[in-house]
């Protein structure tokens, strides 16, 4: 007997349920009935998602987040429903690869996000979130060859070797509520002591390039050539060129030794692109070196994590450093999936080309929470605090601002 997918076999039986609920009965159908029906059968598998076709296969995943924000600038206040950020965003992924011979592959990536009131973009006006923020858009589309002993080869839009490199290696279960980009208070304006609002967003503390605000400079999904290779006890290394004049490389190492946990990643970018450079600096070329390191006790589920950024330009004075740390406890208290409770803290020191008002600006953040895992769903709940500060060498003085968030993510 002939095999038909069950959408196929629900839908042929609902049109058949519509004919015999007609004015004619079965016996009018004829002797053409069942050859009919097959054909029918065949045009609704011809506009079915399926798991691709013979050769090449389909695999649909993706996640759906949202979260509840209440924040205040020292003389506002207001609490905010809306995504958990660009490239963090809801969002739905087809990939898919085939066999060219023994041990070589072809595959493909199309990743498209879902933002509904980016978190990148929000402020105090809620109705100035910036166009483009909303909406459905393409985060990443590229196809590549593989190989098991030489490694991957891939273009197209997709991540460059350094985007999230030192985030990546944070295998807490809390890296979405808490890591060292500026996700939830990016736009939100400083505020001075006064009450004035000052031109200055909190995420552009630290100048990033190519995407990432403080830290993960680099970190949006840019049309690139990118190499990954084999991994070699534990060891792998990444490099991509692209865009206009970006070009970046990366390692990475993660083993478990003696009851540890660890990971640890670096990478280095140039970018003199002048579709990413502020037009200030056009012309010259922007610097950045990352790294970041887990460690995780398995027995006791005690971990730290840190990371470390330095942004420079090749011409302009000043630099920009970047220090992040977490620390916590992962353990299963519940039948339901592990419990995470950290707390965290990071640091930006900016001068001359990355300073924003003044010579010299210094930014503070530190944030406790907790993360509760739902394994049974794939899913997890957040719900954190976080104080942040800034201060420069000017005699000005600046309103704190501060924010409590809860949400989930549930992965599909």
């Amino acid at each position: 007997m002939k095999k038909y997918s069950l959408g196929a076999l629900v839908a042929a039986g609902l049109l058949a349920g519509g004919l015999s609920a007609g004015s004619a009965s079965a016996a009018d159908l004829g002797g053409n009935c069942c050859a009919d029906l097959e054909e029918r059968i065949a045009e609704l598998e011809a506009t079915t998602a399926r798991k691709g076709n013979r050769k090449v296969s389909l695999t649909i995943s993706g996640w759906v987040a949202q979260q509840v924000v209440g924040w205040d600038d020292g003389y506002e206040s207001n609490v905010y429903v809306g995504d958990i950020g660009g490239t963090l965003s809801s969002h739905f992924k087809f990939t898919g690869q085939a066999t060219i011979s023994p041990g070589w592959y072809a595959g493909y990536v199309l990743h498209i996000e879902a933002r509904n009131k980016n978190s990148l973009g929000i402020s105090q006006d809620w109705s100035k979130d910036p166009s483009g923020t909303d909406g459905i858009g393409l985060l990443q589309s590229f196809w590549f060859i593989k190989s098991d002993n030489l490694g991957k080869v891939s273009v197209g839009l997709q991540s460059q070797a350094s985007d999230n490199t030192a985030i990546l290696v944070d295998g807490s279960g809390s890296l979405v509520p808490a890591n060292w980009v500026a996700f939830d208070y990016n736009s939100f304006y400083i505020r001075q002591s006064n009450g004035t609002l000052t031109g200055t967003k909190w995420g552009s503390t630290g100048g990033c390039v190519g995407g990432g605000a403080l830290g993960d400079c680099n970190g949006w999904t840019q049309n690139v050539v990118r190499y990954d290779s084999p991994t070699f006890g534990g060891f792998s290394v990444s490099a991509s060129w692209g865009e206009d004049d970006m070009w970046d490389v990366a390692a990475r190492y993660a083993g478990e030794h003696a009851g540890f946990k660890f990971a640890a990643a670096a990478a280095y970018n140039e970018n003199s692109s002048e579709n990413w450079l502020p037009a200030a600096r056009i012309g010259d070329t922007f610097q950045y070196f990352q790294v970041g390191a887990y460690l995780e006790h398995v027995p006791t589920g005690l971990f730290v994590y840190g990371a470390y950024g330095n942004s420079q330009y090749d011409l302009a004075t000043g630099d920009s450093d970047t220090y992040y740390v977490k620390a916590g406890l992962r353990e299963r208290w519940t039948p339901l999936g592990h419990t995470v409770l950290y707390g965290e803290y990071e640091n930006n020191e900016a001068s001359g080309a990355f300073a924003n008002i003044g010579s010299d600006t210094e930014f503070n953040l530190w944030g406790l929470g907790v993360v509760q895992e739902i394994d049974a769903a794939a899913m997890s709940l957040w719900v954190s605090y976080r104080h942040l500060d800034y201060s420069n060498d000017t005699a000005t003085s600046y309103e704190d601002f501060q924010y409590i968030k809860a949400g989930a993510l549930i992965n599909f």
